[in-house]
């Protein structure tokens, strides 16, 4: 990898997933030696896995709930893990890094401690809820069909207050 320093195991469960729509940013990850992919894992304990405005996915921790979430496995590279954080809003409250343990899938022998993101804690709960707490074991690709990357979203969009509105209320758009 491009930097000797730490790397941390992330657990891809939505849109960073090959195949989906910001699958790109790990794409530029691996070219830049910054990530490598280490395969299929599963979640060890059950978490919701749930849809929200955008069809944005989100894993919420609650552990029981839900089901084990399949996804994937990188090593990523401290100047990679900033340019994921960005990504996912850890600065603004939108997810929030939090420890996962996992199963490779398919061998369930030996367990692997990574990192996730995850609802923020101050509306994931309310989400999963809301959600009728029904949830999924895997983004696949009917659900990313749903998702609205961040530039085809409507100018001066702002996830956490499209987030607030759908909590409040009870339709099911956006």
């Amino acid at each position: 990898m491009a930097e000797a320093t730490t790397q941390v195991l992330i657990f891809t469960y939505g849109t960073l997933k090959q195949g989906h729509g910001n699958h790109h940013l790990i794409q530029d990850l691996i070219l830049q030696q910054d990530a490598i992919f280490l395969g299929f894992h599963v979640t060890r304990q059950p978490h919701p896995l749930v849809i929200g405005p955008h069809g944005i996915p989100y894993l919420i921790n609650l552990l029981g709930h839900g089901h084990q979430v399949k996804g994937e496995l990188y090593s990523v590279s401290t100047r990679g893990l900033v340019r994921l954080d960005k990504l996912e809003g850890i600065s603004i409250g939108h997810y929030e890094r939090l420890p996962i343990e996992l199963y490779e899938e398919g061998k369930e022998g030996v367990l692997v401690a990574a990192e996730a993101y995850f609802a923020h804690r101050s509306f994931g709960e309310r989400l999963w809820e809301r959600k009728g707490k029904v949830g999924l074991t895997e983004f696949g690709e009917e659900e990313g069909k749903g998702y609205v990357r961040i530039e085809d979203r409507p100018h001066g969009c702002d996830v956490l207050h499209d987030i607030t509105s759908f909590l409040s209320h009870n339709s099911e758009e956006l």
